[in-house]
């Protein structure tokens, strides 16, 4: 044990080690539910000890001790532990040494792995993701996907029951299983981003309780599995994340790429995204997640938008859609072609994507569509596309910089408006 302020050191404790505690429980005690309260029966513990014992020398190995210690005695209290040890494989005495050196990152990659099993639906895996491994309540995993409370709990809780009923192994991969696997966790960790980036509802476009999360969450995944289409997702992140402090003004309104102050973007983010862009070019294992990456690059090492390398966009936007055909893709394609070779080519690309589906309910589209259409001076058309914009989005900072657009368009204003940029 050792000297210090028992109460911050708790306070520390349990915003560095939760995640970990928990994620070794799970793997020690065989569930979730009882994971989750021998963790909390861990903190009420230390709580207790903390300030009469002194703070333990491992802040992690003790609360996972007192965890698995408090499930067993509470279960023995229960006259169940005969039934349950079979349940929870508690098979043989805890000691109390400090577990064995990457123990405890291995066991929140095993909860990574558990939580975005395939066989679990993908929106029940964000759902199990964020409440397990990013400590989310249930009302707020509702308010950021636009869900009721009990909507959620209840898909947090089939997707436990189906991990039991199944007996889905807590365990990594196999190698040859590891490729679709981690597409799985990826997807899942960028969804997570996604919405911290630019949330779909709620008073303020940016979550950066999300973002964090997935940050972490990519972090992990990326520092151990050491895979390249992991880190070209983290550098993509990375780089997202570089531009929030510029992303908003004071009153919480939208900043476009072209007005942002790029002297707020944090350069250390950035150099670390394109560090590992350029390992995942090295490694020659080029997926869609760098070429993202490779594309905010380009962007970041631009000083402004209008000398930005918009034909080394372009280019990597043709691989991309190679790769990956997506509507967004597509879209994303159109609006650099545009900057490139001119409205007319933007706006054709851009009904070439429209006409192949998939973006009629995107406002983002609509919001491009009205840019391109503007600086071809077809007005009425451009007011009619963001009218359309509009009645898509229900963010309120996307409403309002769509309101000013219509209104200064409407007003008979030439100035450049390019649409809110993801």
């Amino acid at each position: 044990m050792t000297e210090g302020d028992p109460r911050r050191a708790l306070e520390a404790a349990y915003r560095a080690e939760k995640h970990r505690v928990l994620a070794t429980l799970i793997r020690l005690l065989g569930g979730f539910d009882a994971a989750e309260e021998g963790l909390h029966e861990a903190f009420v513990a230390a709580a207790d000890r903390w300030p009469r014992d002194g703070v333990p020398d491992n802040p992690y190995a003790w609360l996972v001790s007192a965890g698995r210690f408090k499930t067993i005695d509470r279960l023995r209290r229960q006259a169940r532990l005969a039934r349950a040890l079979p349940e929870l494989g508690l098979r043989r005495e805890v000691d109390a040494r400090p577990p064995e050196p990457g123990t405890a990152l291995d066991d929140e990659l095993r909860l990574i792995f558990i939580c975005c099993h395939p066989a679990l639906p993908p929106d029940a895996r964000v759902a199990l993701t964020l409440r397990e491994l990013g400590g989310l309540t249930t009302e707020e995993i509702a308010r950021a996907f636009l869900a009721r409370p009990p909507a959620i709990a209840q898909k947090i809780v089939r997707a436990k029951a189906k991990i039991q009923a199944e007996r889905l192994p807590y365990e990594l991969p196999a190698r040859a299983e590891l490729p679709e696997r981690l597409e799985s966790v990826l997807r899942v960790i960028y969804l997570i981003f996604n919405e911290g980036y630019a949330a779909t509802a709620g008073p303020s476009l940016l979550r950066p309780d999300l973002c964090a999360e997935a940050l972490r969450l990519g972090r992990l995944a990326a520092g151990l599995l050491d895979d390249p289409v992991a880190h070209g997702l983290l550098a993509l992140m990375l780089l997202h994340e570089s531009r929030r402090a510029a992303r908003l003004d004071r009153v919480g309104d939208l900043v476009l790429l072209e007005d942002q102050d790029r002297s707020l973007w944090d350069r250390d983010r950035v150099a670390e995204a394109q560090g590992l862009i350029e390992r995942g070019f090295a490694a020659r294992r080029v997926g869609p997640y760098l070429l993202q990456a490779a594309i905010a690059s380009a962007h970041a090492d631009a000083p402004s938008v209008s000398r930005t390398d918009w034909a080394r966009i372009v280019a990597l936007y043709d691989v991309l859609v190679r790769l990956e055909s997506s509507p967004i893709v597509a879209l994303n394609r159109a609006v650099a072609l545009g900057e490139r070779d001119g409205a007319e080519a933007g706006l054709a690309a851009l009904e070439a994507a429209s006409n192949a589906g998939g973006l009629d309910a995107y406002h983002l589209a609509h919001a491009a569509r009205a840019e391109l259409l503007r600086r071809l001076g077809r007005t009425d058309a451009a007011l009619a596309a963001y009218e359309r914009a509009l009645a898509l989005t229900a963010q309120p900072a996307e409403q309002r910089f769509l309101r000013r657009r219509l209104e200064r368009l409407g007003a008979g204003e030439s100035g450049a408006a390019r649409p809110p940029p993801r």
